[in-house]
């Protein structure tokens, strides 16, 4: 009883020193209304521990309680617990305790979906596709792939045993595996893609991560590099500091790059270049999609706004928020939005609205209609859009439903393991090709797969139908509907071929990914990328590249 009221304790005193940094500094008009709702709920807390007619877990009720809280703000004011230690080094760092994998679940079992190449889960020799059967002799069956990743998650240099079940070997397999420190990469490769024009893909914005940028760029010019591909497609953001490091690696010194705007005035900050900047010549094309966040459009925002690079892709997600770490008591933390970030033009790139609500109404779209116009340094016109426009937008690549009901279904995923498991070796990525025989080999592998899926056109056909019956009209084309049923079905059955080629752009990837990892796969699908295409017609036609930049 004695344990269980000094845990009760310890959770009553997270749960105020929470709310003393949410709150504080107090404005004087609020301090009744904080102090009696800390109170009510604290109460609540206490009579349900008391009283309550079964045990109650204090610490998951009040995490559920600071969750549910936080919701009501904005999806990036988020409490870690102290369980949740390794998924916030992730999140600030980059980095975690664990063998380095990522797995997922299929059909109630857990399994490696991609070692990452050298580390713990790689050297020990597990490979996609490994069912998890048991972890330290402990069964998964019934878990979770959360679960399952919190297991395997621990202190670096502790030892971890994994039985695991693999395609084309009967009897399970035992790895011993130390958990390591796991770096995941901020620049996952670079490289010269042809034509002297240099390519940096940038997954994150961890610690370092300007460095590292800098190190790329200078060895590509050691490789005879004339103009760069930055590449922050899917690169949800990080940290603002090497934003800006970045950025200053193509302007001038002590140029603004980024003011932030909170409601403190310790949140009111202006970042500024620091240093002589390595190439303020160099042609440069920055790539961004629907999923560049945060610090990737600052960096895209602000080499836009200072017409110092053309931004190719898709419009940028419009996270125009800065965050800060708030460590708490108990090695509990707390990431919290303390304000706005505004790049050189001063316009905002945030698309939704979490501060301009009331209890009825959140999560705004901000409409184009309330759009303001903006200038770039030599006087192009920009708009704070809810997220950063592209100089060029490149078409959208829409996947056929046969290849995404073959991805859902892990059907692509399992040919690849057994592949895998009956050839030792490939061809490198850039030679590797997707023969007819291979091809073939895949249908085979399908055949007695089921891989149910619908149509667009399907839909729209049975809609027709309802519609027809509503109106009393179905008789009249019966016989039309059931010949365009059996036409539709005809032409269903011929999807594999008439959509081979996107099919085998997909499954080669996969493939080759069996072999060479992550940077197999970024080397291979570069051949094939629209986006790529675009950026290298750019900076080859200096004409047009300046001509973009000078509209």
């Amino acid at each position: 009883m004695f344990s269980r009221f000094k845990i009760f304790n310890r959770q009553i005193a997270i749960f105020s020193i929470l709310f003393f940094y949410l709150i504080f500094p107090l404005k004087s008009q609020n301090d009744f209304e904080v102090a009696k709702n800390v109170d009510i709920f604290i109460t609540v807390l206490k009579e349900l521990n008391a009283k309550y007619a079964d045990e109650i877990s204090v610490g998951d009720l009040t995490k559920t309680a600071i969750d549910a809280m936080l919701q009501k703000l904005d999806p990036y004011t988020v409490y870690y617990p102290e369980s949740q230690i390794e998924d916030f080094k992730l999140l600030t760092t980059g980095q975690y305790g664990g063998i380095g994998a990522l797995i997922q679940g299929k059909e109630g079992k857990v399994l490696i979906s991609e070692p990452y190449e050298g580390y713990p889960a790689h050297v020990a020799g597990l490979r996609a596709g490994d069912i998890i059967l048991k972890i330290n002799n402990q069964p998964t069956e019934g878990k979770t792939s959360e679960d399952v990743s919190n297991i395997l998650k621990g202190e670096p240099g502790t030892a971890i045993t994994l039985e695991i079940k693999r395609v084309g070997v009967e009897k399970p397999m035992t790895f011993k595996i130390v958990r390591k420190e796991i770096k995941l990469p901020n620049i996952p490769y670079f490289g010269i893609i042809g034509s002297d024009v240099g390519y940096i893909k940038l997954d994150q914005f961890t610690e370092n991560a300007g460095k590292e940028v800098k190190e790329s760029f200078l060895k590509l010019k050691e490789q005879g590099m004339q103009s760069l591909i930055l590449d922050l497609r899917n690169n949800g953001g990080g940290l603002l500091n090497e934003a800006v490091n970045i950025v200053n690696l193509f302007v001038d010194q002590n140029v603004t790059i980024v003011e932030t705007k909170g409601k403190i005035k310790e949140q009111q900050n202006i970042y500024k270049t620091r240093t002589t900047p390595i190439d303020k010549q160099i042609p440069v094309v920055i790539l961004i999609n629907e999923l560049s966040a945060s610090a990737s459009e600052i960096v895209a925002g602000a080499l836009q706004d200072l017409d110092r690079g053309v931004i190719i892709g898709k419009k940028s997600f419009g996270k125009g928020l800065v965050q800060n770490i708030i460590p708490l008591s108990y090695n509990s933390s707390l990431k919290i939005t303390v304000s706005k970030y505004y790049i050189p033009s001063g316009r905002c790139v945030q698309n939704i609205d979490y501060f301009g609500k009331d209890t009825l109404s959140f999560k705004k779209h901000i409409p184009d209609s309330l759009a303001t116009a903006y200038k770039t340094k030599g006087g192009r016109i920009v708009y704070d859009k809810g997220g950063i426009e592209p100089d060029i937008t490149t078409a959208d690549t829409t996947a056929s439903q046969i290849l995404i009901t073959l991805i859902l279904n892990n059907l692509i995923f399992d040919f690849a393991n057994d592949f895998r498991a009956t050839h030792d070796t490939i061809a490198t990525p850039d030679k590797f090709v997707m023969t007819e025989e291979l091809y073939q080999q895949f249908l085979d592998f399908l055949k007695d797969k089921n891989y149910e899926y619908t149509t667009e056109t399907e839909i729209l056909l049975k809609e027709l139908k309802q519609s027809a019956i509503e109106e009393n009209n179905f008789q009249t084309i019966e016989n039309l509907y059931q010949e365009m049923e059996e036409k539709i079905k005809l032409d269903k059955s011929r999807d594999l071929i008439k959509y081979k080629d996107e099919i085998s752009k997909f499954l080669t990837s996969e493939i080759i990914t069996r072999y060479y990892y992550q940077k197999g796969r970024i080397i291979y699908t570069l051949k094939n990328d629209v986006d790529i295409k675009t950026a290298k017609e750019i900076l080859l036609d200096k004409t047009k590249y300046n001509s973009i930049l000078s509209k």
